[in-house]
């Protein structure tokens, strides 16, 4: 399925950032917020206008949903507090959708369109802008524009994500899932009474899945038969967290004029992902405990409509897409398999990656490989003909150490507090790797977790709401600053010592820094957690 769709839906997510005309729709959103399209911005500016697009987004949500019981549909549920309102908030503003309550319980329905499907499109809308000016970045020479942050994010959102949302939405429910105004009272055969919990979930099950996003209308997510019925939707569900991730490096290949060095890219991600899909299930579908050999498998915690090879499948491509999204509970994975999807994160979410910042996260990786090479052969070191010099290296070395210091400092102070283990489900080597798990979705903006660990008090609803906010930002400001330092050069010309950036050898040095950098930064802890636990 990825590969019927690569070629045409890369090609035209090319066009729509290329295209010099602007359509009636986008002409009428550009008058509405008091935008000139036609002028570009330096990186500066493209960053400030990105920032605070993001915390007024933060500031609107905080208040629908602490005046929930004020607004339409609220299915007379009351107002959010504080602090789970702000963690709410930054984590769908931050496209990662960790979700510290129950949706079924909590929100009503406007909240759930007005404003979480909402911030589930122009996040994932606002990824995908950052990589193309990054991109233009390289494209460009002498130049101290980047393009137009809200073209590009008008442009995302209605040119790409909301028509192949409406489609997805209509596939899902003809799958089954519901998409409805109002709850269902039903009588049990035991004769009671039981309110089914309805609403618009089609709807915002597609963006949650297309925009990488991962938020659930239901606290089951999508292991909830109204959000994914069947072996069908599941399927498609991987499809739609998939496809505009993988779309996007043909997208690169068209945009840079070398179609040859999006496949590389697409290569090394495919190696990363195939690795970790493998470990995963092996560890869940092969018996190696006494429990599991029993059962046949490890089937707790997962869905027996889907089972323990659909579970791998969707949790490789939920955790290797900053989706965080889940069939299954990952609190159940077995040690190896919950460490494989923990360190899948752990890798900056690149194998595809998120809506956009995949793309921009592994060319930031790209640019510390050549840098690597230039060393090793005593060379100026080029990428697609920029030089690398201390400058950009600065921005790379500060956005590959920005989330780790958000992991590491987030989950060291959590495990130092006296009250954290009264948060957690497990105790010893499980029990850690909740803690770790929660601070590493939450600082790579994935959104899954290791639901065993209960985070609703205000330590962890602000520690992991900042730790959002932070590991989204942060990075992007250092991108678009990184972008502007490449336009501003001129083109280098290759030479017989230029590395080929579209080669296997490229390729392999690729994947064998990524490992490498996350292999040393996240050892300690994940040897105080999945690898103690597995070695037990």
């Amino acid at each position: 399925m990825l590969a019927v769709v690569y070629v045409p839906l890369g090609d035209y997510m090319a066009r729509v950032y290329t295209r010099s005309r602007h359509h009636r729709l986008e002409r009428g959103v550009y008058r509405l917020a008091g935008v000139n399209p036609d002028v570009e911005q330096s990186p500066k500016s493209y960053a400030l206008s990105v920032v605070g697009f993001s915390l007024v987004g933060v500031v609107v949500l905080m208040a629908m949903q602490m005046l929930q019981a004020h607004l339409p549909m609220s299915r007379d549920l009351p107002g959010v507090d504080l602090w789970m309102s702000f963690n709410t908030a930054a984590s769908f503003v931050a496209n990662t959708n960790w979700q510290s309550y129950a949706g079924e319980s909590t929100l009503g329905f406007t909240v759930q369109m007005a404003g979480l499907a909402v911030q589930n499109f122009v996040s994932a809308a606002v990824g995908m802008a950052v990589a193309v000016a990054l991109i233009r970045g390289f494209t460009r020479t002498r130049s101290n524009a980047l393009g137009n942050f809200w073209v590009d994010l008008t442009r995302g959102t209605l040119g790409i994500l909301l028509p192949i949302a409406v489609v997805g939405a209509l596939v899902l429910i003809a799958g089954g899932v519901v998409q409805s105004f109002s709850d269902e009272v039903i009588t049990t055969l035991a004769g009671s009474q039981q309110v089914l919990t309805g609403g618009p979930v089609a709807s915002q099950e597609v963006i949650k899945l297309l925009g990488t996003n991962g938020g659930g209308f239901f606290n089951a997510n999508s292991a909830h038969p109204f959000e994914n019925p069947n072996g069908f939707t599941n399927l498609f569900e991987i499809f739609l967290i998939l496809v505009i991730p993988v779309a996007l490096t043909r997208t690169l290949g068209t945009l840079l004029g070398n179609r040859r060095q999006g496949l590389a890219v697409l290569g090394a991600m495919t190696i990363l992902f195939v690795v970790v899909l493998t470990i995963v299930t092996t560890a869940e579908v092969g018996g190696h405990s006494q429990s599991a050999v029993a059962a046949g498998a490890s089937l707790e915690g997962k869905e027996v409509r889907f089972g323990e090879w659909a579970t791998a499948l969707f949790a490789t491509a939920t955790t290797g897409t900053s989706t965080g999204a889940v069939n299954a509970s990952h609190d159940s994975l077995s040690p190896t398999g919950g460490g494989a999807v923990l360190v899948n994160m752990m890798l900056g979410e690149i194998a595809p990656g998120g809506v956009g910042s995949g793309i921009y996260g592994i060319l930031v990786m790209a640019i510390l490989v050549v840098f690597i090479a230039g060393l090793l052969v005593g060379r100026t070191p080029e990428l697609l003909g920029k030089k690398i010099g201390t400058r950009q290296m600065t921005y790379v070395a500060l956005y590959t150490l920005t989330t780790p210091v958000l992991v590491l400092v987030g989950t060291g102070v959590a495990i130092s507090l006296g009250s954290t283990a009264g948060f957690l489900g497990n105790p010893g080597g499980h029990g850690f790797s909740e803690v770790l798990y929660a601070y590493t979705s939450a600082a790579n903006n994935n959104g899954s977790a290791f639901g065993g660990i209960t985070v609703t008090s205000d330590f962890f609803q602000i520690s992991l709401g900042l730790a959002m906010l932070l590991g989204r930002l942060v990075p992007i400001v250092l991108v678009l600053l990184l972008a502007g330092s490449l336009a501003e050069q001129g083109k280098v010309p290759a030479t017989a010592g230029t590395l080929p950036t579209h080669k296997p050898l490229f390729v392999g040095l690729l994947v064998g820094v990524i490992l490498i950098v996350t292999g040393l930064t996240y050892f300690p802890a994940l040897s105080l957690g999945p690898i103690a636990e597995a070695l037990a």
